[in-house]
């Protein structure tokens, strides 16, 4: 048995990694390529197998040649090591059948029985790449064809689920139902390659490994705090799925609202899954709910039209492909909220994401509260830069401390400075992608770092009180921005309520052109006659 990365109390045992809709996009782009790393880097146990499940005609030579050739284009490590592929690839097959069916279980079932009677045929990791209107049936079907044994000395049989989980409470409802139905809650992985970055799983160990940084980590110390998802991509060829989810389904309701689970969460009495997700939920449970003034107060809106990214003239939102000509679908959004805990009691906290930005970047900051400026008013008036605390979450993740320092001279002036820590400069190592990590604690049986019914259910709670003010209400000349800008006029009004600016992420090198920003509004009437 081998450990899994960095943690060596947890082993991987032989085990069948089952994919369901495995001619997929993300079979291809994602879940071969991790799996390909993790053999590469020994961390996969000493015996597996890697059965595809789909409909298309193939056979394992056919399909592991289909596997090769996407491997040579989405492989982070290139050229693919030809020794390392030739053992993966042995241990590579094929199950054709349609996933509506009874007989492709049945038929999965001979072949894992045909593993004999160890480990291989009694430890299965499910993974469900396939739409989530499927999720149910595969589950009740591999349930139905008895894979799924009631007691753990038949092994462990695991099911991974990808996002979105339901478009609205209502559905997320049902479709737990629908899993837990079947396999029992604790079987049940919701996977959000989000928490399986380097720098997320670090802000547990940032923050209670740090005395100095956890005693200022609450009302006292912080003014406020920042997460930002920027992508400078637009919707591109999704137009059709952004045209039904828009940016609060697509980001806000699960990658935005994980990091700040993270970021303000309570300690949990120990590291094991479950306590580390039962804080997760208390905090999102403390968030405070947002009525219909709320939202019209708190939360901003917004869509791209046609502007220079990279030098390059990119469309507008309306101009993608399936999107309609007068969509008020948004690809932007920006929420101030609040937590009613004693921590955080008063803290605001701002979130927000969108297409079509300067640049691909997440970033949590963290603005503690000024000093007097009593001391240093002669040279900085009221401009005395406040400390703050930035953790990068990619790319080039890292954290970075901001800090006033003297500038060299026979003068007193103040300039703030940073001290800036990088992953690869400090440790150069290997560091597992998203996908490489969550694979190997789902073999492993370790839950942190997927998400609970509960965590689902209570961030659409929140999500869908926005939706419902939203309602059909067209967009605002002031909530339109030009790609390749940093967002609407209204996400900078949003935080001018309580004297507070964006920061950019650090690092970033495109900044707002005040021009731009100030002919949104002129530009609005151009859009509107162009079908922007």
């Amino acid at each position: 048995m081998t450990c899994r990365l960095g943690q060596a109390r947890k082993l991987t045992e032989p085990c069948s990694i089952v994919i369901f809709g495995a001619s997929g996009d993300l079979t291809a782009r994602k879940l071969v390529p991790a799996l390909y790393h993790l053999c590469k880097e020994k961390q996969m146990p000493p015996d597996f197998r890697v059965i595809g499940v789909a409909r298309r005609e193939k056979t394992d030579a056919s399909w592991r040649q289909e596997l090769r050739q996407a491997l040579a284009e989405f492989s982070r490590t290139r050229p693919v090591d030809g020794m390392v592929w030739e053992e993966f690839s042995r241990h590579i097959v094929y199950c054709r059948g349609d996933l509506a069916e009874a007989a492709t279980y049945t038929k999965l079932e001979r072949q894992l029985s045909g593993f004999g009677s160890g480990p291989l045929g009694r430890n299965i990791l499910f993974y469900l790449a396939v739409m989530p209107s499927q999720f149910g049936e595969v589950v009740e079907q591999v349930h139905r064809a008895g894979l799924l044994h009631p007691n753990q000395e038949a092994g462990w049989q695991r099911i991974v689920v990808e996002k979105p989980f339901g478009h609205d409470l209502d559905s997320a409802l049902r479709l737990n139902n629908e899993l837990t139905r079947y396999a029992r809650e604790q079987r049940v992985f919701r996977i959000d390659h989000y928490l399986g970055k380097e720098t997320v799983q670090n802000i547990l160990m940032f923050r209670f490994s740090n005395s100095i940084f956890e005693r200022l980590w609450n009302r006292d110390s912080v003014d406020h705090l920042q997460i930002t998802v920027a992508e400078k991509e637009g919707v591109g060829q999704r137009g059709g799925y952004y045209e039904e989810a828009g940016a609060l389904r697509d980001m806000l309701q699960n990658h935005l609202l994980q990091v700040l689970s993270l970021v303000a969460m309570e300690p949990p009495v120990s590291l094991d899954a479950e306590a580390i997700r039962d804080e997760k939920v208390k905090l999102l449970q403390s968030v405070r709910p947002l009525t219909a003034q709320d939202v019209a107060k708190q939360v901003v809106r917004g869509q791209y039209f046609a502007g220079v990214v990279d030098g390059q003239l990119h469309p507008g939102y309306r101009q993608e492909p399936k999107v309609k000509s007068d969509s008020n679908v948004e690809t932007y959004v920006a929420v101030k909220l609040f937590i009613d805990s004693w921590r955080w009691s008063g803290v605001p906290f701002y979130l927000r994401t969108g297409k079509c930005l300067p640049a691909s970047v997440s970033e949590v900051r963290i603005q503690f509260r000024p000093t007097p400026y009593v001391l240093f008013a002669a040279q900085c008036g009221q401009r005395l830069d406040s400390n703050s605390l930035a953790l990068r979450l990619q790319p080039d993740e890292g954290i970075s401390l901001r800090f006033n320092g003297k500038v060299p001279g026979t003068s007193v002036a103040v300039r703030p400075v940073r001290m800036q820590f990088s992953y690869d400069a400090e440790f150069g190592a290997y560091t597992p992608e998203a996908y490489e990590r969550l694979l190997l604690e789902a073999m492993a049986g370790d839950a942190t770092l997927f998400i609970r019914r509960d965590e689902v259910e209570t961030a659409w709670r929140f999500v869908d009180a926005i939706r419902a003010s939203w309602a059909d209400k067209p967009l605002t000349n002031r909530e339109f921005y030009s790609a390749g800008t940093w967002g609407p006029v209204a996400a900078d009004d949003l935080l001018a309520q309580s004297g507070h600016v964006w920061h950019e992420p650090m690092g970033s090198s495109v900044k707002r052109q005040s021009v731009e920003r100030e002919s949104v509004e002129r530009e609005g009437v151009k859009r509107q006659s162009v079908g922007a």
